[in-house]
């Protein structure tokens, strides 16, 4: 096992264990504790559980060398689980909302302090996993793995509310302020919205993927500045690059003097090759093309 699949799978064996923890105990405190926003948040947590297991499965089928079937290799093995991860935070955010909305047409019981502690508990946790998550996706460009910062940074916020949701209500409770004893299902309700949106961010990201969009204009002119630097190169025709998971696959066309050899070609676009996946170590194949160029010609 390699360096990347051992960390990729430490991170997502830490992530299972402890969202098994903060689900029971937020949904437990949440229905004996009386509050929307701590259930909420520990159903949210749920859910990274069944995301967290998902990507201990998926992580060495993206690892896997290239094969006859899949040339391309197993890249986009990653990209799935983070489209099925926005799917499900989607779905949960769905059912968030409906609870929070029915809160309304309920006797409002005060959450109690206990509920607020928990939250607070699952925040300082959640940071934690979120930047060490984060910074290992970064490290080894790994979709799965920041998928499953991006679920912790969805708790983050989750639990920043329903912690002040909770002591929103609490106050108004103690102070006789009848409006305020809604904080809790306006909290949930927050809750749902913060979740939602990080889904959506993740669904667009996977699906761009998916599709095969182009990488960003600056980083198809970092390719191009490094193509520049050959003076054998009289004329960039094409280039194009697509993730493919957590590598970048490169399609180049351009344009060298047609008086050139084959082997004078072929010896050119390898160090080209060669000089892009050193200076970006996320690209894992260069197809390069060759045209002939005259310079008597316009």
């Amino acid at each position: 096992m390699d360096q990347r699949e051992s960390l990729a799978k430490k991170i997502a064996w830490i992530s299972v264990i402890s969202n098994m923890i903060l689900t029971v105990g937020k949904i437990l405190i949440g229905l004996i504790g009386n509050s929307d926003a701590v259930f909420a948040d520990g159903i949210h947590s749920a859910a990274d559980v069944f995301a967290s297991a998902i990507v201990v499965f998926v992580i060495k089928i993206s690892n896997k060398p290239a094969d006859n079937e899949h040339p391309y290799g197993h890249g986009k093995a990653e990209v799935l689980v983070s489209e099925i991860i926005g799917i499900l935070l989607f779905l949960v955010s769905i059912f968030l909302v409906f609870e929070g909305i029915s809160g309304f047409f309920h006797e409002i019981e005060t959450p109690s302090l206990l509920a607020f502690w928990v939250a607070i508990f699952s925040y300082i946790l959640k940071v934690l996993l979120y930047k060490t998550s984060l910074k290992v996706a970064k490290q080894n460009s790994s979709k799965a793995i920041e998928a499953i910062a991006y679920d912790h940074k969805a708790d983050i916020v989750a639990s920043v509310a329903a912690s002040i949701g909770v002591l929103i209500s609490i106050v108004g409770e103690r102070l006789n302020l009848h409006l305020l004893l809604y904080g809790d299902k306006i909290a949930s309700i927050f809750v749902a919205y913060l979740i939602f949106k990080i889904a959506k961010e993740m669904l667009t990201e996977a699906f761009d993927i998916l599709i095969e969009r182009n990488v960003n204009a600056e980083v198809l002119q970092d390719y191009m500045a490094i193509i520049s630097e050959f003076s054998e190169v009289k004329r960039i025709d094409r280039i194009r690059a697509r993730e493919h998971g957590h590598y970048v696959l490169v399609d180049i066309r351009i344009s060298i003097d047609h008086k050139k050899t084959i082997k004078e070609g072929h010896d050119l676009t390898k160090s080209i090759k060669l000089k892009l996946m050193e200076k970006n170590d996320n690209i894992k194949e260069v197809l390069i093309h060759l045209n002939p160029y005259y310079s008597d010609r316009t």
